[in-house]
């Protein structure tokens, strides 16, 4: 899509700072799109050079309207991770680099009235060994509350989300809490099985976390010295095989897009409602993924510090929407690596819990850093009613390989009292030093009066679904089974043998 770009070399001095909070980018090569950056000037020297091409990207979808870069803004696929696209929803694009694979990727956290202190290291332990039980882990990991589905089964679930969930189920969640029920679904629309992608791998997945940057974490809660948990996954093999499906679709359909992230749909082309049926679908999967972890971590919790956790929020950050903002009037708006932050009176929160306050906005940091819970300003409307989803990358995960030495790291997290996964193994790629600094990414959040904090959360326990971990995790359980095994029958054969002298 990006042809040569004019300003390429030079791109960072001509971003020329504004007095509401950020940085306005305007170069021959955006056009008449408003490009605007919600970053510290050390964030913008820090940035990756190629990310203005990417930034470009950003603008030449049809009906583009503006571009909104988050302060945790890093190199991604076709567009940056942490930036938010408004277009026309007459006769805009609908695009999908901005969505992702994983579609509908988010957050949820959670409360409760134990005090810190309690997570003494052996609670710390229990706790990761009893959620660890109860959700499995990784890439391939299946679901341990609700096995396998049928095929009819799933389109229930992605149609009525969690108000089908609850119904069916039972639930000891408040849904009033999550960002939002169900997202409707069209009836004509139907998943799309099989294909390059196949969907059907979500089938046993509901209520598993995942590999990558997904992760379960026991917190402290700064400003009152309690206990929280906070939960990043997404729509697992589901999301993923729809994009991949729909992302050929849009290659077929057109062919002179060289790069596959760059792919769109127009309100003319025939995949258009159906992607964004998908999109609803696959966001409904991610929710209940999220609602059901929450579940299991709630009884995980109980077992280990003999109370309840209450659900603060559940949200979505990899999606697109249909809204309206007051100056850009009816829109698409996406959020790559991007999360929703209505203030309070904001249309769209009338008639719920949230209309006089705005919503909660989650926001992690690295598992050595800070996380937040933010409550949205009237100021969120300059950045399309967005904020970042977390800290952002500054070290690839080649690059922490090669660099990151794994002792020195594990005592690191050993001195600072953080436990990762059951044997304190922290996986490089995925430690603290690829991310940036929460502090300073949140400061320009708040600088541009788009939040303000409302909870500061420290790292105490973090379950990673890393591949290395999982794959110990299995042979750890097999090799315990074996003892157990061997245990009994040595026990048997002593049995045996006194009872026959």
């Amino acid at each position: 899509m990006t042809r040569e770009l004019v300003h390429e070399a030079d791109w960072k001095r001509r971003a020329a700072w504004s007095d509401d909070g950020y940085f306005r980018l305007a170069t021959g090569d955006t056009g008449d799109v408003e490009v605007r950056l919600f970053v510290t000037q050390s964030l913008l020297t820090e940035a990756e050079p190629t990310l203005y091409r990417q930034i470009v990207n950003a603008t030449r979808f049809p009906g583009a309207r503006l571009v909104a870069i988050t302060p945790d803004v890093h190199y991604g696929y076709g567009v940056p991770v942490g930036c938010v696209i408004l277009t026309d929803r007459a006769e805009g694009a609908v695009a999908m680099g901005p969505v992702g694979f994983d579609i509908g990727c988010g957050m949820m956290s959670a409360r409760s009235n134990v005090s810190a202190d309690l997570a003494t290291p052996d609670r710390k332990l229990e706790f990761n060994r009893e959620v660890s039980k109860r959700v499995s882990l990784g890439a391939g990991g299946k679901s341990v509350k609700l096995g396998k589905l049928g095929e009819k089964e799933l389109q229930e679930l992605v149609r009525g989300g969690a108000e089908y969930y609850v119904d069916k189920y039972g639930a000891e969640f408040d849904r009033s809490r999550a960002e939002r029920h169900r997202i409707p679904v069209r009836d004509e629309w139907d998943i799309p099985w099989g294909g390059k992608g196949s969907p059907e791998r979500g089938l046993d997945q509901l209520g598993s976390l995942g590999g990558g940057n997904h992760f379960i974490e026991l917190q402290r809660c700064e400003d009152t010295g309690t206990l929280f948990v906070q939960v990043h996954t997404g729509s697992r093999g589901f999301g993923h095989g729809l994009a991949t499906n729909y992302f050929q679709m849009a290659k077929d359909e057109r062919p002179e897009l060289k790069d596959i992230d760059l792919g769109y749909f127009t309100p003319e082309s025939k995949h258009f409602a159906d992607y964004l049926a998908a999109v609803a679908a696959g966001g409904n999967y991610a929710i209940l993924n999220r609602l059901v972890i929450y579940e299991q971590i709630a009884e995980a919790f109980r077992k280990v510090f003999k109370e309840d956790l209450e659900l603060i929020y559940e949200i979505s950050h990899n999606l697109v929407q249909a809204e309206e903002h007051p100056d850009f009037g009816e829109v698409w708006v996406h959020r790559k690596g991007a999360t929703r932050a209505f203030p309070a009176g904001h249309p769209a929160l009338a008639g719920t819990m949230w209309e006089g306050t705005g919503h909660p906005v989650l926001i992690p940091g690295s598992n050595r850093d800070y996380s937040y819970v933010l409550m949205p300003e009237p100021g969120a409307a300059k950045s399309g009613f967005s904020v970042n989803h977390g800290a952002g990358r500054r070290m690839s995960r080649g690059e922490a390989m090669r660099q990151l030495d794994q002792r020195k790291v594990d005592e690191q997290y050993r001195r600072d009292g953080i436990l990762v996964n059951l044997d304190g193994r922290v996986p490089l790629d995925e430690s603290g030093q690829c991310y940036k600094s929460a502090e300073e990414v949140v400061a320009a959040v708040t600088a541009a009066g788009l939040a303000r904090i409302e909870h500061t959360l420290w790292p105490l326990a973090s379950i990673k679904g890393n591949e290395e971990g999982a794959a110990r995790a299995r042979q750890r359980e097999k090799k315990g089974k074996e003892r157990a095994r061997d245990a009994a029958r040595d026990a048997e054969r002593a049995r045996k043998t006194k009872g026959h002298y």
